[in-house]
């Protein structure tokens, strides 16, 4: 069981870096929630390959700093779709 534990971690952490994703996109590749997930990278992989862990840390650091923007972009992009006349005050349109 343990060497699975330490497989997903390090295919898992090979995905994000690879493609540069998110733990949300990565858990819904693999089909297994996000805590685990972010326990695999955050925690497991640093341990199994410290190399990896490290390039993977910084991905999920420039995610961390940028979750706020695309929170507001996906707010606007759901009242847009509500209403296709709703237009954000001080927001141009993309």
């Amino acid at each position: 069981m343990k060497n699975t534990v330490e497989k997903r971690a390090t295919i898992l952490g090979e995905y994000i870096a690879k493609n540069k994703t998110t733990v949300r996109k990565a858990a819904k590749k693999f089909n297994i929630s996000k805590s685990t997930v972010h326990k695999d990278v955050a925690e497991r992989l640093y341990y199994i390959d410290p190399a990896l862990h490290k390039k993977v840390k910084k991905i999920l650091n420039v995610n961390k700093s940028q979750r706020h923007i695309r929170g507001g972009l996906a707010t606007k992009k759901k009242y847009l779709q509500i209403n296709n006349n709703y237009h954000p005050p001080n927001l141009k349109l993309v």
